[in-house]
């Protein structure tokens, strides 16, 4: 029972934090591998949960989806759909050993960037640096590669792929953001299930309470003027879990 009870516990978290900030996953993964899921299936089954929360948060920001400019929305999805195949595949291919060594890593660097994401944001604002729609769509694909490979830190990425893109809007950036972590995780997720990696029961209980964060994030994102001390939650967890790993 208290498993379940903290599996639901950091469902529902995750699901607020990728909503306002991104994040969600220093919290869902770490909790799926102390709940004594494997570190490979636990990115896969975190990467699921955190689903039906894109979905509603996509949804939520369905109004802040409309406009956009260059790549258009069409030619993001597509990178989104192949960085994922690619990233998914990538996963699939990695030993278990491997991966474990690789995980406190992928959570420092995501983490850094988490941290530093904002301050790089606002420095691409002010130059207005704008990049062609190949070199764009580079960007985007890397970092879909990246999604589809390790959840964590995934939005944040995003964000900065926006930002370095020419994008200033944030809640068109935010929707952006959803919709697309969405779009790649869906087929990550068709390649984690085609391969076994999904652990049913824990997913149906982080899955669900994700998704009701998710949405109780997103209605909440575009009232949220200062999330410092929210950025700041999260930063520490995200150190703090990459120590832990670090140790193991």
């Amino acid at each position: 029972m208290l498993t379940y009870v903290v599996l639901a516990i950091a469902g529902l978290g995750a699901g607020i934090l990728n909503a306002i900030a991104g994040g969600g996953t220093f919290l869902s993964f770490p909790a799926l591998v102390w709940a004594g899921v494997p570190p490979i299936m636990a990115n896969a089954t975190a990467t699921f949960a955190a689903l039906p929360g894109y979905a509603s948060s996509a949804w939520a920001y369905r109004k802040e989806l409309e406009g956009g400019g260059k790549p258009s929305l069409r030619q993001l999805i597509v990178m989104a759909v192949v960085g994922g195949l690619i990233g998914a595949g990538l996963l699939l291919v990695t030993p278990e050993e491997l991966f474990s060594g690789v995980v406190p890593w992928l959570l420092l660097v995501a983490t850094l960037a988490f941290a530093v994401g904002p301050s790089f944001l606002r420095y691409l604002t002010k130059t207005g640096r704008q990049t062609s729609v190949p070199v764009a769509l580079v960007i985007v694909l890397a970092v879909s590669i990246y999604g589809g490979y390790f959840n964590g830190g995934l939005g944040i990425l995003l964000l900065a792929a926006f930002g370095l893109i020419g994008m200033t809007n944030l809640h068109h950036m935010n929707g952006l953001k959803t919709l697309m972590s969405f779009v790649l995780s869906v087929v990550s997720v068709s390649t984690y299930i085609a391969a076994g990696l999904i652990n049913w029961n824990s997913l149906a209980v982080v899955g669900v309470s994700c998704a009701i964060g998710g949405y109780v994030g997103a209605t909440l994102a575009r009232r949220i003027k200062n999330t410092a001390l929210l950025r700041g939650f999260i930063i520490t967890v995200g150190f703090v879990m990459a120590a832990l790993f670090f140790m193991k």
